[in-house]
């Protein structure tokens, strides 16, 4: 009689465990298609190759692309230099000297929001105020007045143009962004007219200005390696 008893409860047992098990699969969470940690399907929450390289700074650019971000931080940087001295020397300076100051602000304000475009289509982080020797000028600059003004002033973004044209010259062979090249070329036009101008201003005032510095050699013209040592 116990035995049927405990036949009974077994079989009453069995009946059940069908219910527990299905109920138990309700009640479980499932895992949907792109939840986190599933990392290849579709709708994943987990970073994508492009927003983590973004987050790392664009690892995957090569050297030339880096060499071209660094350029345009360099030019926007030195186009902040050239505005703000321009601006300058139309306070201060001679009328010649005004003229051609004012010039320059226009000019390098318009290159200067035309390179800030060229940055962010790159991804550019670019400074919003001059370097340090831009700024040490600029208060040399701001202590002077009259003849000693204008010839420092003069002086000053004569050998500034001469270094930038050198610059871009050596980037425009390179420049691996079509947009950059564009915008270095048209720079370069900008500031060759700024230089005829410049030596007009230096000859009517009476001021001498520094040597013109050789041309850089470009990469694309480097001087071909060496031959192999002789075999022995």
């Amino acid at each position: 009689m116990k035995r049927c008893g405990w036949i009974a409860v077994y079989a009453a047992a069995a009946a059940l465990l069908p219910t527990a098990i299905v109920a138990q699969a309700d009640n479980s969470p499932v895992q949907q298609s792109g939840a986190v940690g599933t990392g290849s399907l579709s709708g994943s929450l987990q970073p994508t190759d492009s927003s983590m390289r973004e987050t790392l700074g664009a690892p995957g650019l090569n050297g030339q692309q880096m060499s071209d971000r660094t350029f345009v931080r360099m030019a926007v940087e030195s186009g902040i230099a050239d505005v703000a001295l321009a601006q300058l020397a139309v306070q201060k300076g001679s009328t010649d000297v005004k003229t051609l100051a004012q010039k320059l602000v226009d000019d390098h304000s318009a290159a200067n929001k035309e390179m800030a475009t060229v940055a962010d289509s790159l991804g550019v982080l670019v400074p919003k105020k001059m370097g340090k020797d831009d700024q040490m000028e600029f208060d040399k600059l701001n202590g002077l007045s009259g003849k000693d003004f204008d010839t420092e002033y003069i002086t000053f973004i004569a050998k500034a143009h001469w270094k930038h044209m050198h610059d871009y010259y050596m980037e425009v062979s390179v420049a691996s962004d079509p947009g950059l090249a564009t915008q270095v070329t048209q720079s370069m036009r900008t500031m060759r007219e700024h230089l005829g101008m410049i030596s007009k201003v230096a000859a009517t005032d009476g001021i001498t200005l520094p040597p013109r510095p050789p041309r850089p050699q470009r990469p694309d013209a480097a001087s071909p390696p060496p031959p192999p040592p002789a075999a022995h």
